[in-house]
């Protein structure tokens, strides 16, 4: 009798793509256990609830995939799902049909960075977006979409957002000098952002992504009232002192009623460019243990790379400039993910 190979299991398993995504069981993590008993394969796969729709077609796939090796008579494939948060759409702002908002509870993690260019890899598949940089004080966004030119009026007095890399953009450091500081008390804040979200010719957008600033105070409270928003997204580095920050921004949303989308680990590790080894710089895996702890959808991790940092600094978002990289497959895996949890 033809003796199965386990290793040849795996290998074709982990090289097959999920249905309407770019990610692999492998990217995704989701081979949980091979058992083989006399001819027989079972496979034990954890996916998101949000790829049920094409549970069939996966079964299918992998059951003739796994037929086709030698030894094997019988094929079963066995799936749990792993948690998604449960949105109930509320569509509220004209021509926008998903609001989401993407936080931290902390400055230097990367938000700006990984909200950029996930908006980047949505609107590269097919989506209608838009990005709101609520950040008064220190907005970055129009710096890391290379945007300097003043937005325009419309005729009937709204402000027409810039476009860059298919997204369109709304930003205060689009409206005043590049080192000018706004120094403005609560009530100016708050209606400069109900202006930035009532104001803005956005058009239709399938998905209007906002860049919350660090913390859980005015602003975040504003937004979220005046945006009615669908969800939120988190993003932390794997040190624990961040992740604290984070959990309290966590709880604001949970105080306001808004759905936590996913967390997201950015900074994860990082591979040296020129011995390959990998470092995990500030840990690693512990946003991913965390959000299991407290039932959360993990969206995904983020390794570092010297050129996400300098796609930032020029203007150029990494995922746009490096389609082939690691870091841009992560992407658009959470961006596939987030498609998914929010129908579009």
């Amino acid at each position: 009798m033809t003796k199965i190979s386990r290793a040849a299991l795996f290998e074709a398993l982990n090289a097959y793509v999920v249905p309407g995504t770019n990610a692999t069981l492998t990217t995704l993590k989701a081979v949980k256990g091979i058992d083989v008993t006399e001819g027989k394969v079972t496979v034990l796969l954890q996916l998101m609830e949000a790829y049920q729709d094409r549970v069939q077609a996966i079964k299918q796939a992998l059951e003739a995939m796994i037929l086709q090796q030698p030894g094997v008579a019988s094929a079963e494939i066995e799936i749990g799902w792993e948690k998604t948060a449960q949105v109930e759409f509320k569509n509220l702002i004209p021509g926008i049909k998903r609001c989401v908002v993407v936080g931290s509870g902390k400055g230097g993690v990367g938000k700006s960075t990984v909200t950029v260019n996930l908006a980047v890899a949505m609107a590269q598949q097919g989506l209608k977006v838009g990005l709101l940089d609520s950040d008064i004080y220190g907005p970055s966004i129009p710096t890391m979409l290379a945007l300097k030119d003043s937005p325009l009026g419309t005729p009937e007095g709204q402000i027409l957002p810039l476009e860059a890399h298919g997204i369109k953009v709304m930003s205060m450091g689009l409206l005043i000098e590049e080192d000018r500081p706004v120094i403005w008390r609560g009530a100016m804040l708050n209606k400069a952002l109900q202006q930035f979200l009532k104001d803005v010719a956005w058009g239709d957008l399938d998905l209007l992504l906002i860049d919350l600033p660090p913390g859980t105070g005015d602003v975040q409270l504003t937004l979220i009232q005046n945006a009615q928003v669908d969800g939120a997204v988190i993003v932390s580095t794997p040190q624990d002192v961040a992740f604290l920050d984070a959990k309290k921004a966590i709880g604001m949303f949970g105080t306001v009623k808004v759905p936590v989308l996913g967390i997201i680990e950015n900074m994860s590790s990082f591979v040296c460019p020129g011995c390959g080894q990998e470092t995990q710089i500030f840990g690693h895996g512990g946003v991913k243990a965390a959000a299991v702890r407290m039932g959360l959808p993990f969206l995904g991790e983020v390794p570092i790379d010297l050129a996400i940092r300098e796609g930032g600094d020029s203007g150029k978002p990494f995922v746009s400039e490096h389609p082939d990289s690691i870091q841009t497959k992560v992407f658009r895996e959470m961006a596939d993910t987030l498609k998914g949890v929010l129908k579009l």
